[in-house]
């Protein structure tokens, strides 16, 4: 079976996280795996190495000199601290030390002339920004090397061609595929596991950029779709996707199996799981993805598969999820009723904001429109669409425009719920028990989820009582 593992931030965050690694993947090769490996930056507490490039650059170029000398001097001595606990002492130990040293050096540069230009731009931002993935992989390649295994640090700026988009580029399909199949199969086959910086890649003239929010994720999934993997793996530090968040729910309980809709659903909706456009080259290839605990392997974790899959099992409602701070906004008026374009007025002046619509209703009779969107926003939301609808104000056509806040959306999610008669009465019913009230609700035409809106008092109280509603579905 060929595995592409993605190890996050605190997989990689310390010696004793990385030896650990180093056995996982050692496991999968012992049972007759290849195994490529995919690397985020060091993820020490309480600052993540990541964040303290970005700390660096942003105090350059606001003319401060000493705290990039001293995010180097702690760059240096957390990735030295870490290869003392996991390479022997020797040549590669040395010539490790030596590289670590030279992408310090390369940071402080850099800051250097960010600091003298007066200007951060986008381009150098991604150039430092990647340099915490590229010392791990290292780190993690000689660990191997150290245990016994054959391994080699690979740069994603060989393999993953982006756009010039930096800070969020998209990678070229096509000229991605090649480079990978040029260079890691060969590895493979001579037994020699390919170590990946995830989050970075490179434009067709090889500069720097990077994949956005859950960058190495994304890498991991764009290597499994180019080396038609088994399977994907992301290693992380929870147990796998949880059927509520644990802080409002103590009884919540690792699901064993999803659909790739279902996490769409869970994410899009505040649950802090993969990000659906990081696993697209996943779902498109049809490669399942299991999300496990670097520090409980032993735990299943949880298992996401194509939708329609057996194995996800067909439990009507498996998740709830809340997001709080949420404004109702509501567009109403006797002259709505009939006039087309209505809808596209208002939601065409809420884009030219800026601003996520998360959720939207409208009264059958047509004359209101409500929808969420987040707290900050709703000033500007209201003013931008007496504005875009001021005509119809004077004219009388339209009677107000206001908001209702602060309110939380709470979502259930199952794929199972399509075809399932019954769901929406026992939401209704166990929140109007609990004394619940429901603002508004909206659900999607896949009916893989059901959104509640809810006064934001109520939010765990509406959390908790749908989750004893809750299907547990074991994994097959």
């Amino acid at each position: 079976m060929q595995l592409t593992m993605k190890f996050g931030g605190t997989s990689v965050g310390s010696a004793a996280a990385i030896r650990r690694t180093v056995e996982l993947v050692g496991q999968q090769v012992d049972e007759g795996h290849q195994v490529v490996v995919v690397v985020s930056a060091m993820g020490i507490r309480p600052v993540k190495v990541t964040d303290l490039l970005l700390q660096g650059a942003h105090a350059a170029v606001a003319d401060d000199a000493e705290k990039p000398r001293e995010i180097a001097a702690l760059l240096r001595q957390v990735h030295q601290e870490a290869i003392a606990g996991v390479v022997e002492e020797g040549e590669l130990r040395q010539a490790l030390l030596a590289e670590i040293d030279a992408f310090v050096r390369r940071f402080s540069d850099l800051c250097g002339a960010v600091r003298v230009l007066g200007e951060l731009t986008p381009r150098a931002l991604d150039a430092i920004a990647g340099m915490g993935e590229q010392m791990a992989a290292r780190i993690v390649a000689a660990a191997l090397q150290t245990a016994g295994r054959p391994a080699a640090a690979v740069d994603a700026t060989a393999l993953i061609v982006t756009d010039a988009g930096f800070q969020d580029a998209t990678p070229l399909v096509e000229e991605t595929a090649a480079h990978i199949e040029a260079t890691l199969p060969p590895l493979l086959a001579a037994n020699t596991i390919p170590v990946v910086t995830g989050f970075i890649a490179a434009t067709p003239d090889g500069i720097t950029t990077t994949l956005g929010r859950g960058g190495s994720d994304y890498t991991a999934a764009l290597l499994g779709r180019a080396l038609a993997s088994d399977e994907v793996w992301i290693w992380t530090d929870v147990d796998g996707v949880m059927s509520a968040d644990p802080r409002l729910v103590p009884e919540a309980h690792t699901i064993r199996a999803l659909t790739y809709r279902e996490v769409g659903e869970l994410a899009y909706y505040g649950a802090r799981v993969l990000h659906p456009r990081t696993i697209r080259p996943c779902v498109e290839a049809g490669i399942p993805l299991r999300i496990k605990n670097t520090f409980h392997p032993e735990n299943p974790g949880t298992l996401i598969v194509a939708d329609g899959s057996p194995v996800a099992g067909n439990g009507a409602m498996k998740a709830v999820t809340a997001i709080g701070n949420q404004s109702l906004i509501s567009l109403e008026g006797n002259g709505m009723l009939g006039i087309p374009g209505i809808a596209a007025r208002t939601f065409s002046a809420v884009a030219r904001q800026g601003v996520n619509v998360l959720l939207i209703s409208q009264a059958s009779s047509e004359q209101s429109i409500c929808f969420s969107v987040p707290g900050s926003s709703a000033t500007t939301v209201i003013g931008a669409l007496e504005d875009e609808f001021a005509g119809e104000f004077r004219r009388r056509d339209m009677d107000r425009v206001w908001a209702l806040e602060p309110v939380a959306i709470v979502t259930v999610v199952g794929a199972g719920m399509r075809g399932t008669p019954g769901i929406a009465g026992r939401l209704f019913s166990a929140l109007g028990n609990a004394g619940i009230n429901i603002i508004a609700i909206a659900q999607g035409s896949s009916e893989c989820s059901i959104s509640l809106v809810v006064d934001e008092a109520d939010t765990r109280d509406a959390v908790q009582e749908i989750h004893n509603l809750l299907q547990v579905v074991p994994a097959r």
